[in-house]
Protein backbone atom coordinates (compact mmCIF):
# COMPACT_ATOMS: atom_id res chain seq x y z
CA UNK A 1 0.00 0.00 0.00
CA UNK A 2 2.91 2.58 0.93
CA UNK A 3 4.34 1.68 -2.26
CA UNK A 4 0.92 2.53 -4.11
CA UNK A 5 1.04 6.01 -2.49
CA UNK A 6 4.21 6.63 -3.53
CA UNK A 7 4.00 6.18 -7.21
CA UNK A 8 0.99 8.16 -6.67
CA UNK A 9 3.25 11.26 -5.73
CA UNK A 10 4.53 11.81 -9.10
CA UNK A 11 2.48 13.73 -11.19
CA UNK A 12 1.74 12.74 -14.87
CA UNK A 13 3.09 15.29 -17.01
CA UNK A 14 5.01 16.40 -14.63
CA UNK A 15 6.02 20.09 -15.22
CA UNK A 16 10.21 21.33 -15.54
CA UNK A 17 11.90 22.98 -12.76
CA UNK A 18 12.81 26.37 -13.77
CA UNK A 19 14.68 29.94 -12.69
CA UNK A 20 18.17 29.44 -11.02
CA UNK A 21 19.32 25.41 -10.30
CA UNK A 22 21.33 23.58 -8.29
CA UNK A 23 22.56 20.33 -9.54
CA UNK A 24 24.46 17.62 -7.87
CA UNK A 25 25.33 13.74 -7.22
CA UNK A 26 25.62 12.02 -3.91
CA UNK A 27 26.15 8.27 -2.52
CA UNK A 28 23.56 7.02 -0.77
CA UNK A 29 24.54 3.77 1.46
CA UNK A 30 21.61 1.19 1.35
CA UNK A 31 21.19 -1.11 4.07
CA UNK A 32 20.67 -5.11 2.93
CA UNK A 33 17.29 -6.71 3.23
CA UNK A 34 18.16 -8.83 5.95
CA UNK A 35 19.94 -6.63 8.67
CA UNK A 36 21.89 -9.57 10.42
CA UNK A 37 24.15 -8.64 7.35
CA UNK A 38 25.29 -5.45 7.85
CA UNK A 39 28.29 -6.43 9.43
CA UNK A 40 29.34 -8.48 6.27
CA UNK A 41 30.60 -5.69 4.25
CA UNK A 42 27.12 -6.29 1.96
CA UNK A 43 25.68 -2.50 1.92
CA UNK A 44 24.59 -1.10 -1.86
CA UNK A 45 26.18 2.37 -2.37
CA UNK A 46 23.92 4.39 -4.96
CA UNK A 47 24.77 7.36 -6.71
CA UNK A 48 21.81 9.90 -6.55
CA UNK A 49 21.59 13.28 -8.40
CA UNK A 50 19.47 16.13 -6.82
CA UNK A 51 18.16 19.39 -8.63
CA UNK A 52 17.14 21.98 -6.52
CA UNK A 53 15.40 25.40 -7.40
CA UNK A 54 17.09 28.88 -5.81
CA UNK A 55 14.50 31.43 -5.78
CA UNK A 56 15.22 35.04 -4.93
CA UNK A 57 16.47 36.28 -3.20
CA UNK A 58 16.56 33.36 -0.86
CA UNK A 59 15.35 30.52 -0.15
CA UNK A 60 14.58 27.10 -2.07
CA UNK A 61 11.89 26.11 -4.23
CA UNK A 62 11.28 22.37 -5.99
CA UNK A 63 13.27 19.49 -6.02
CA UNK A 64 13.60 16.61 -8.39
CA UNK A 65 15.93 13.37 -7.71
CA UNK A 66 16.44 10.09 -8.99
CA UNK A 67 18.81 7.32 -8.34
CA UNK A 68 21.33 6.74 -11.48
CA UNK A 69 24.03 4.19 -12.78
CA UNK A 70 26.90 6.13 -12.63
CA UNK A 71 28.35 9.77 -13.09
CA UNK A 72 28.07 9.97 -16.85
CA UNK A 73 26.91 12.58 -19.85
CA UNK A 74 24.56 9.87 -20.77
CA UNK A 75 22.75 9.93 -17.49
CA UNK A 76 22.99 13.21 -16.45
CA UNK A 77 22.31 15.27 -19.06
CA UNK A 78 18.58 13.02 -19.70
CA UNK A 79 17.76 14.00 -16.24
CA UNK A 80 18.40 17.89 -16.72
CA UNK A 81 16.65 17.97 -19.79
CA UNK A 82 13.81 16.25 -18.25
CA UNK A 83 13.63 17.96 -14.85
CA UNK A 84 15.28 21.74 -16.10
CA UNK A 85 13.85 23.77 -18.39
CA UNK A 86 15.84 25.12 -21.35
CA UNK A 87 17.97 28.77 -21.02
CA UNK A 88 17.46 27.73 -16.97
CA UNK A 89 20.43 29.05 -15.17
CA UNK A 90 22.23 25.56 -13.93
CA UNK A 91 25.21 25.62 -11.22
CA UNK A 92 27.05 22.35 -11.11
CA UNK A 93 30.54 20.93 -9.72
CA UNK A 94 33.18 20.49 -12.08
CA UNK A 95 32.23 16.91 -13.36
CA UNK A 96 32.85 16.57 -17.02
CA UNK A 97 29.54 14.89 -17.24
CA UNK A 98 28.06 18.66 -17.54
CA UNK A 99 29.80 20.05 -20.10
CA UNK A 100 27.18 19.98 -22.73
CA UNK A 101 24.76 22.14 -21.14
CA UNK A 102 26.23 24.95 -22.75
CA UNK A 103 25.42 23.90 -25.95
CA UNK A 104 21.76 22.42 -24.92
CA UNK A 105 20.99 26.17 -23.90
CA UNK A 106 21.25 26.18 -20.34
CA UNK A 107 23.42 29.13 -18.92
CA UNK A 108 25.86 27.00 -16.66
CA UNK A 109 27.70 27.75 -14.29
CA UNK A 110 30.50 25.32 -12.99
CA UNK A 111 32.04 25.51 -9.53
CA UNK A 112 35.27 23.02 -9.12
CA UNK A 113 35.41 21.73 -5.36
CA UNK A 114 38.74 20.12 -5.54
CA UNK A 115 40.88 23.57 -4.54
CA UNK A 116 38.21 26.13 -3.99
CA UNK A 117 38.39 28.35 -1.14
CA UNK A 118 34.95 27.87 -0.78
CA UNK A 119 33.96 24.54 0.89
CA UNK A 120 31.08 22.93 -1.22
CA UNK A 121 28.42 23.53 1.31
CA UNK A 122 28.69 27.03 0.58
CA UNK A 123 28.81 27.01 -2.84
CA UNK A 124 26.35 24.02 -3.21
CA UNK A 125 24.02 25.08 -0.54
CA UNK A 126 21.13 23.72 -1.49
CA UNK A 127 21.67 20.14 -3.14
CA UNK A 128 23.88 19.97 0.08
CA UNK A 129 20.96 20.48 2.41
CA UNK A 130 19.18 18.14 0.22
CA UNK A 131 21.38 15.82 0.59
CA UNK A 132 21.40 15.86 4.34
CA UNK A 133 17.76 15.43 4.61
CA UNK A 134 18.08 12.62 1.81
CA UNK A 135 20.06 10.52 3.66
CA UNK A 136 18.99 11.45 7.12
CA UNK A 137 15.61 10.23 5.82
CA UNK A 138 16.60 7.50 4.15
CA UNK A 139 19.04 5.88 7.17
CA UNK A 140 17.28 7.31 10.17
CA UNK A 141 13.08 7.06 9.02
CA UNK A 142 13.77 3.94 7.26
CA UNK A 143 16.96 2.74 8.79
CA UNK A 144 18.63 2.23 5.25
CA UNK A 145 16.44 -0.87 4.59
CA UNK A 146 15.44 0.23 0.92
CA UNK A 147 16.12 -1.77 -2.16
CA UNK A 148 18.26 -0.10 -4.81
CA UNK A 149 15.24 -1.14 -7.26
CA UNK A 150 12.93 0.74 -4.97
CA UNK A 151 14.59 3.75 -4.13
CA UNK A 152 13.24 5.63 -6.59
CA UNK A 153 9.93 5.37 -5.29
CA UNK A 154 11.03 6.80 -1.97
CA UNK A 155 12.76 9.33 -3.57
CA UNK A 156 9.53 10.43 -5.23
CA UNK A 157 7.71 10.50 -1.84
CA UNK A 158 10.37 12.86 -0.65
CA UNK A 159 10.34 15.22 -3.32
CA UNK A 160 6.44 14.96 -3.03
CA UNK A 161 6.99 16.06 0.50
CA UNK A 162 9.45 18.42 0.29
CA UNK A 163 7.94 20.46 -2.75
CA UNK A 164 4.85 20.80 -0.67
CA UNK A 165 6.26 21.52 2.64
CA UNK A 166 4.79 24.95 3.12
CA UNK A 167 1.24 24.44 2.40
CA UNK A 168 -1.20 26.38 4.44
CA UNK A 169 -3.74 22.86 3.75
CA UNK A 170 -2.15 19.39 4.82
CA UNK A 171 -5.40 18.30 3.65
CA UNK A 172 -4.99 19.16 -0.11
CA UNK A 173 -2.18 16.81 0.28
CA UNK A 174 -4.03 13.96 0.46
CA UNK A 175 -6.44 15.48 -1.90
CA UNK A 176 -4.11 15.60 -4.81
CA UNK A 177 -2.91 12.01 -3.89
CA UNK A 178 -6.79 11.47 -4.60
CA UNK A 179 -6.31 13.02 -7.56
CA UNK A 180 -3.24 11.44 -8.87
CA UNK A 181 -5.05 8.01 -7.81
CA UNK A 182 -7.97 8.29 -10.25
CA UNK A 183 -5.58 9.18 -13.69
CA UNK A 184 -2.71 6.17 -12.45
CA UNK A 185 -2.70 2.40 -13.77
CA UNK A 186 -3.20 -0.29 -10.85
CA UNK A 187 0.00 -1.34 -9.43
CA UNK A 188 -0.25 -5.03 -8.51
CA UNK A 189 1.83 -6.61 -5.87
CA UNK A 190 3.96 -9.08 -8.27
CA UNK A 191 5.25 -5.56 -9.85
CA UNK A 192 5.75 -3.77 -6.79
CA UNK A 193 7.91 -7.10 -5.27
CA UNK A 194 9.53 -7.84 -8.71
CA UNK A 195 13.35 -6.59 -9.71
CA UNK A 196 12.92 -4.25 -11.94
CA UNK A 197 16.28 -3.88 -14.64
CA UNK A 198 17.05 -0.12 -15.08
CA UNK A 199 16.24 0.81 -18.70
CA UNK A 200 18.95 2.05 -21.02
CA UNK A 201 19.45 5.79 -20.89
CA UNK A 202 17.25 7.90 -23.31
CA UNK A 203 19.69 9.85 -25.98
CA UNK A 204 20.24 13.29 -26.34
CA UNK A 205 21.25 15.64 -29.00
Amino acid sequence: MCHNFRRLSVRSPRNSVTKYLFSYEILLTLAPRNNAARYKNSTTKVLIIIAVERLQPKGFGRLRLRSIPKDSAAYVIPFVQAAIEPHSQVRTDGSAAYRSLSDLGYEHQRTVMLGSDLPAHVSMAGVHRVASLVKRWILGTHHGSVQPEHLDTYLEEFAFRFNRRTSGSRGMLFYRLLQQAVITPPVTYRHVVQKMSKPAPPGYH
